[in-house]
């Protein structure tokens, strides 16, 4: 057996050792173990929960963003996502409604834009075939044709909408994939009449899956001619939202500037005053997600930090109270050929261990805590496996850095006065 691999066997003896006397010592003092593990389990809780709260959100926020097309943004009355007090909500509410000539005059104007398309969400409510009714949760969606590039919606049966769809105003739809399978489930529903809130249209497509989705119910809606809902539904209250696709990623910071001075004009907003409608995109959201979470984050780092440092504390009382209680026994290791560095190890060893069994159920509480959000939102669970891995690194420095003093003062105990003390 050569020299390296001896030292590693006795080195991998020492630390099972080690292991195996920290667990007798944790099992031989329970409650004072229990109360020492709670506060590293506090402090890492905290930590994991929030961040596994936060990477559920942004999944969510970027599953449904990832409705838009590429080279999309979106022009709306309200913001997409609210952080706001009550002072901005008045500001928005007392803002124009965006109305569908607003959006034409877009069309027209917009040169740098490949397509523009214009929607409304109208209700949420049930839909009748002669096979099937679904559910009263089916979202009804008014459109242009120029909304199925912008939302990156493919045609799967069928055809989508047409201007002449739009400018008459017809009794004709556009299903989603889910959404068509459940109501005409033996067949194409292409060519086939249902009932929208009682009324006769006509299917004229289906669009094709969002494979791959983490949302699964972004295909059970209804799509009607924009013209059809506003006619049916209500025009003169409701805000719309324009959706547009520049011709390239070259000229999308061109295209974005030129519908916003568009529609400055079209809403009479004076120059130097803000504009009075939101313009976002995919990544634009993300970002605004992420500096107003920041704060929070750093909130959290702040009182783990403070949780785990009393933890720390807790850890370093509770060792040195062992150590003493626990002379005789050192006396009696250092009689029979134990070096101050395997005290030493012995006792960081018990340190680390009781940070770590703190660490490994806080990750655990705080994986399942941060996940009732996705249940809540109905997406899947996320894992923070980053997180997790610093979250149990700092648990073994605050272990080692709180362990050390007492191991140190274990190691240079007297070994005669040792064997001496009752």
């Amino acid at each position: 057996m050569s020299m390296k691999h001896r030292n590693t066997t006795l080195l991998l003896g020492e630390l099972r050792e080690s292991l195996a006397m920290a667990f007798n010592a944790m099992l031989a003092h329970k409650l004072r173990s229990s109360l020492t593990v709670l506060g590293v389990l506090i402090g890492v809780f905290s930590i994991i929960v929030v961040m596994t709260a936060m990477r559920v959100l942004k999944s969510n926020i970027e599953t449904e963003m990832s409705q838009l097309g590429s080279r999309t943004f979106a022009i709306q009355k309200w913001p997409a996502v609210q952080f706001s007090g009550p002072a901005d909500r008045e500001k928005y509410w007392r803002r124009k409604n965006i109305s569908l000539a607003h959006g034409q005059r877009v069309q027209e104007k917009a040169t740098l834009a490949e397509s523009i398309g214009i929607e409304g969400n109208f209700w949420g409510g049930q839909i009748e075939s002669r096979f099937e009714k679904t559910p009263p949760t089916v979202q009804l969606l008014g459109e242009t044709p120029g909304s199925f590039p912008a939302r990156n919606w493919t045609i799967a049966d069928g055809r989508a909408l047409s201007d002449s769809d739009v400018d008459n105003a017809r009794d004709v739809c556009v299903l989603g994939s889910a959404l068509a399978k459940t109501v005409f489930p033996f067949g194409s529903a292409v060519g086939e009449r249902l009932k929208i809130n009682g009324i006769n249209y006509t299917v004229i497509g289906v669009l094709a899956p969002k494979g791959g989705s983490l949302n699964e119910q972004q295909d059970t809606f209804a799509i009607v001619p924009i013209t059809t809902a506003l006619n049916r539904f209500g025009r003169w209250w409701r805000s719309l939202t324009i959706l547009v696709q520049a011709r390239d990623a070259e000229s999308y910071e061109d295209c974005v500037e030129q519908v916003r001075g568009i529609l400055r004009v079209v809403r009479k907003v004076p120059p130097g005053v803000e504009d009075d409608f939101e313009l976002f995109s995919n990544d634009s959201l993300i970002a605004q997600f992420n500096s107003f979470t920041i704060a929070i984050r750093v909130g959290v780092m702040v009182v783990s930090s403070i949780a785990l440092l009393a933890a720390g504390i807790g850890i370093m009382n509770i060792m040195l109270v062992s150590v003493t209680e626990r002379t005789r026994e050192i006396g009696i290791r250092r009689a029979i050929g134990a070096k101050k560095r395997h005290i030493m190890t012995q006792f960081i060893t018990e340190a680390v261990t009781l940070c770590q069994v703190g660490g490994a159920i806080g990750v655990l509480l705080g994986i399942l805590g941060g996940n009732a959000v996705a249940f809540l939102l109905k997406v899947p669970p996320v894992v923070p496996f980053d997180w997790i891995v610093i979250g149990l690194v700092i648990c073994s420095i605050v272990g080692i850095v709180f362990g050390t003093y007492p191991a140190y003062k274990a190691a240079n105990l007297d070994p005669i006065e040792s064997l001496r003390y009752e």
